[in-house]
């Protein structure tokens, strides 16, 4: 077992990578990529590929660097500075295995992509995916934080601040990256229109219009 495929098994099995950023990286292109090709590849949906698999590498790399800030402040406060390459070491070891098993997905969500051609059921199908994902590079990063929190249980609060943050930033900006996955319907583009919305604002409406219309 040699270079990525290596890499990536020290990512899954908690052990140190030479290069995890550029495991997340390299990953999340390749199932960028696999979320693009949804209604085929023919006119100008190749583009939406490249679109999609640009989108994954920074969505997860932007949401680290904006919440950074936040985090680096919290450790300070709380008296953990001493400890925060460390802990930056955790956090990119977690995005690289977000990535991995992201790229575990994709032969799953190709055969969904073949089994079904409805956009709605595309955009769940990779929802799913995320979420596996997600669920899985928390625990990553439970576990790289073990050795952290048994040397300070100031770090276990830590730990839950940059999960909140983490989804805080992460979801507006999903928000503001998309399509992700492009209706085969609708001209190819980068940005939707209404980019600059608040997510949560649009989810409150959502759900108002459900209950009270």
């Amino acid at each position: 077992m040699t270079g990525p495929f290596r890499a990536a098994d020290l990512v899954l099995r908690g052990r140190a990578a030479t290069s995890p950023w550029g495991l997340a990286v390299a990953c999340g292109l390749i199932y960028g990529g696999v979320m693009g090709t949804f209604g085929g590849v023919e006119g100008d949906r190749p583009l939406q590929v490249v679109y999609s698999a640009v989108k994954v590498p920074l969505l997860l790399l932007t949401t680290v660097l904006l919440s950074l800030p936040s985090f680096f402040v919290l450790n300070t406060l709380f008296g953990l500075r001493d400890d925060f390459r460390e802990s930056l070491r955790a956090i990119a070891a977690s995005q690289a295995g977000l990535s991995i098993v992201l790229v575990s997905c994709a032969p799953l969500t190709l055969f969904w992509y073949a089994s079904s051609s409805d956009y709605q059921s595309a955009i769940l199908c990779n929802a799913v995916m995320f979420g596996v994902a997600s669920v899985s590079a928390q625990w990553l990063l439970r576990r790289s934080y073990r050795r952290l929190i048994a040397r300070n249980r100031r770090h276990r609060l830590i730990l839950r601040g940059w999960l909140l943050i983490y989804a805080f930033v992460g979801i507006q900006l999903g928000w503001t990256l998309r399509p992700f996955i492009g209706d085969p319907s609708r001209p190819v583009q980068f940005f939707r229109g209404g980019e600059f919305e608040n997510a949560y604002v649009i989810v409150s409406r959502m759900i108002l219009d459900v209950f009270f219309r």
